[in-house]
């Protein structure tokens, strides 16, 4: 795993991001920076903005203003396929899954591996992508029995499981989880907490947007707190979950705000 102590260039920077829906000014100059091998926490109440801003990262929204940087790299992205080209991956809280098709032609939707090609004829290399699928779910711990599984009979933590496995399937920088844990029953939250471990001890950078602040706490070496389009906390979590917590919601209510001339304790 990278340390991220000594990388001296972030994996992720957007600077000054401003972003606006007719009238409604969803990012009014957000900072965010992201570092090799690290979990950033993301929070907010609805319509801070947090949503808002993991869009403009992964290429689905075009910011009005700010830059984006990728290992220090100036990038313009123009849609999510460009962002994905770059190492940017979102796994949406709906997942985006198949249903009908199994765990393989999920992990491959869309980048099909090829084993003969006649002019527009082409013969996928289902060998290939099942045994890498059978490779990566090994890989990452995950305990699912075959990987030619139909989705649509798995639960809902071996789903939000497989919808992370494809995220990390083809070299990902950055992986970038909506409300990951919502919906699931406590063995298959700690399962994917336990999964978001793993993928951080392999080195993977990591931003979360969660409700839940105990998961929050539990997997992230860092805390971004969003309100009303502006950041309003950015801080290493080291406080114990009681006061995490209770820290946390004074920044979400307008109570606390760093950027703000606010003195932050």
């Amino acid at each position: 795993m990278v340390n991220p102590m000594t990388e001296t260039t972030p994996v992720v920077e957007m600077r000054n991001i401003k972003k606006s829906f007719a009238a409604v000014q969803a990012l009014k100059g957000v900072d965010l920076v992201l570092h090799h091998g690290e979990v950033l926490g993301l929070v907010g109440d609805n319509a801070a903005g947090k949503s808002t801003l993991m869009k403009v990262l992964s290429g689905a929204y075009i910011p009005d203003e700010g830059e984006i940087l990728i290992e220090g790299e100036n990038v313009h992205l123009t849609d999510p396929l460009h962002a994905r080209r770059l190492g940017i991956e979102m796994v949406y809280q709906d997942l985006a899954l198949a249903n009908n098709l199994d765990i393989t032609a999920n992990v491959f939707l869309g980048r099909e591996a090829i084993s003969v090609q006649l002019g527009p004829l082409r013969v996928m290399d289902s060998r290939r992508m099942e045994l890498e699928s059978q490779r990566l779910l090994e890989r990452l711990k995950i305990d699912i029995p075959s990987v030619r599984q139909l989705v649509e009979r798995l639960s809902g933590g071996q789903r939000q499981a497989v919808a992370i496995a494809r995220a990390t399937a083809f070299d990902s920088r950055v992986i970038i989880m909506d409300e990951p844990t919502a919906a699931l029953s406590v063995a298959a939250i700690s399962k994917v907490l336990d999964l978001v471990r793993e993928l951080k001890a392999q080195g993977a950078s990591i931003i979360i947007i969660s409700h839940r602040l105990e998961d929050i706490y539990s997997v992230s070496d860092r805390l971004m707190v969003m309100r009303q389009g502006r950041k309003v906390r950015d801080a290493p979590i080291t406080d114990s979950i009681d006061d995490f917590r209770e820290r946390v919601v004074a920044y979400m209510i307008g109570a606390r705000d760093d950027f703000a001339g606010a003195t932050a304790s």
